[in-house]
């Protein structure tokens, strides 16, 4: 019992070991040096998620250890006719049958009926970006994730999907809704390695003819930034100066790589109500540094409502994620009689502020309950525990161009979120917001490839 504790042990703290020094080097090589790597391992290892995925593969570790122990042992005691009889059915014949109920749950929850047939007369072919923008103003935005060294391949298929403008979308970073402060680089006044990487993909964006929105994050690993609660003015004033701080950083990259359009925060409501004077005050800052155009991307619910100074910027950004229905598996009709109640609330906005309305975040996950909470990610489970339809996000995004794109009103939509990194076969089994190899890639191309009779 004992050498078997102790077995377990020395197997737990090598896995961390294995796990922090892989995160840790994986991090290093994309837009952090070592130390900062090192440090944001042990901030992410708190997070609640990323201990449950760690202690599941300590668990099947921990099988696999007693596994080789026992048949070791018994390939010495008993001999090859019975260690070979009792690999067989003690472990190879479970991990078959494991094995084979895994992927027909696999299939059974990405198996979907859909008769939709690809349009590629939509699909832009040319390489070279339309620019209808330029005709009707109307934004035609992807929020875009998994850049790299060569942005070439990635920013190509953005342009076949008639994409004119792209979100980019750097993160700070604090460790809760409760934190202080936010994270601030030890020298503010120069750029990062992360920043350099951002600086790199705006620089590609621009000489492929694509336009820029460069739209910084807060990122906590538990909570919400919208929810951030602070116990006195004192602590609100030292949160808001770390904030500062980061956004005078990436206002210095708006203008250095000419963005043409900066967000000066995102969904950070409690602030925006608590504090609407020191927005103000940042977004004259701001002004002096960058002067290009700005936004403020504010959720659907609870927030947009409260903001007090779009007078000051040149767009009312909203991160529109409104539930659509109250059913699964949608109809068409029944997702865009959804949008009614929520034109009219949005057309009342407008007129009150004069303001064209931008929706800085809209998405619909491929699962069947998409426009239900259209906000909510997968599960953990994945497609394990989730059935998938595309047919749904395809829908969504019909409904979306049917009822909303044309309104006079509407600036641009930017879709969360297109992943670089996604494959067609990934797409297969994949529930998130990517519209990548999936009929909703499609839908978009042909939305956003003609443009809007005024």
């Amino acid at each position: 019992m004992k050498s078997s504790f102790k077995r377990a042990t020395y197997l737990y703290i090598i896995l961390w070991v294995i796990t922090f020094i892989t995160i840790t080097i994986l991090l290093s090589r994309r837009d952090r040096d070592l130390g900062d790597s090192a440090l944001f391992f042990f901030e992410i290892a708190a997070n609640r998620n990323f201990l449950i995925g760690f202690h599941v593969l300590f668990a099947l570790c921990s099988l696999l250890l007693l596994a080789v122990t026992y048949f070791t042992k018994l390939y010495r005691t008993k001999g090859k006719s019975i260690f070979f009889k009792q690999l067989g059915y003690r472990f190879i014949l479970p991990i078959l049958i494991t094995f084979i109920g895994f992927k027909t749950l696999i299939y059974a929850n990405s198996y979907e009926w859909n008769d939709y047939e690809w349009d590629n007369s939509v699909m832009n072919t040319d390489g070279i970006v339309n620019n209808l923008d330029e005709t009707d103003k109307k934004q035609r935005g992807m929020s875009v994730f998994g850049w790299s060294e060569d942005n070439t391949e990635g920013i190509n298929s953005l342009i076949k999907a008639n994409v004119e403008w792209v979100a980019v979308i750097p993160f700070l970073y604090q460790k809760d809704d409760r934190t202080k402060v936010i994270n601030v680089p030890e020298y503010p006044e120069r750029f990062t390695r992360r920043d350099s990487s951002f600086i790199r993909a705006i620089n590609d964006l621009h000489e492929k003819g694509l336009k820029v929105h460069l739209k910084p994050h807060l990122w906590m690993n538990d909570g919400w930034r919208s929810n951030i609660s602070l116990d006195n003015s004192e602590e609100w004033d030292t949160w808001f100066a770390s904030y500062r701080t980061n956004m005078l950083r990436y206002a210095k990259i708006a203008a250095l790589t000419e963005s043409e359009l900066f967000c000066v925060g995102t969904e950070l409501r409690t602030s925006i109500k608590k504090q609407p004077e020191k927005w103000s005050a940042l977004i004259d800052e701001i002004k002096e540094i960058y002067n290009g155009e700005l936004t403020y991307a504010a959720n659907w619910y609870d927030e947009y409502e409260h903001v007090t100074f779009w007078d000051k910027l040149d767009y009312i950004g909203i991160q529109a994620y409104f539930p659509l229905t109250k059913v699964e598996n949608p109809e068409l009709e029944t997702i865009e009689k959804g949008w009614d109640k929520h034109l009219l609330e949005l057309e009342q906005v407008h007129e009150k502020y004069g303001k064209p309305i931008l929706f800085t975040e809209i998405g619909y996950k491929s699962d069947a309950n998409a426009t239900i909470k259209p906000w909510e990610w997968a599960s953990f489970g994945g497609i394990l525990l989730q059935k998938k339809s595309d047919r749904t996000q395809q829908l969504a995004y019909e409904a979306l161009f049917n009822k909303v794109w044309e309104k006079p009103w509407l600036a641009g939509i930017y879709i969360w979120e297109w992943n670089n990194r996604t494959t067609a076969e990934s797409a297969e089994t994949d529930l998130d917001f990517s519209p990548r190899f999936k009929p909703a890639e499609n839908i978009i191309a042909k939305g956003f490839g003609k443009p809007v009779l005024k």
